[in-house]
């Protein structure tokens, strides 16, 4: 068995790889306990590009099938569940939450203690911050 793509001391990369348009995910796994989050070390995590798609710093965590990728990060306290994906340059950062099928690329950012969930998109140069809920169908976009 080959050495994981990284680790470091939050998580590692488990050495399972899938693609996703046309970029190679690694599933993580928590190296040490996140309290906070009543995760384990040794817990499997979702799906990140490269080590800096996730703080090592805080309790940021990526759960199940969710996916970071590109230059996006989570970081902070925020966490990304479900099949949800986060890309580009995207920030999620904060308290902030998001899950389900949602979406948030570009260079968005979701942060403080905002959720975005269901199927909503945000994207663009879009801020969804405070406490606000992001869900369904809902698009928030451009600069808003």
């Amino acid at each position: 068995m080959s050495a994981p793509a990284f680790r470091n001391a939050k998580f590692e990369a488990t050495g399972e790889t899938k693609v996703v348009l046309g970029v190679t995910l690694h599933r993580i796994r928590a190296v040490a306990p996140i309290a906070a989050l009543g995760i384990a070390a040794g817990a499997l995590g979702g799906w990140i590009e490269k080590e800096s798609n996730l703080s090592v710093s805080g309790d940021a965590w990526v759960y199940r099938d969710a996916q970071v990728f590109g230059n996006a990060r989570v970081s902070g306290n925020a966490w990304v569940s479900g099949d949800a994906q986060v890309s580009g340059k995207a920030q999620v950062f904060g308290n902030a939450q998001v899950f389900g099928k949602a979406q948030v690329f570009g260079n968005a950012w979701v942060f403080d203690n905002a959720q975005v969930y269901g199927d909503a998109q945000v994207y663009g140069d879009a801020w969804v911050y405070g406490k606000a809920w992001v869900f369904d169908n809902a698009q928030v976009y451009g600069d808003a």
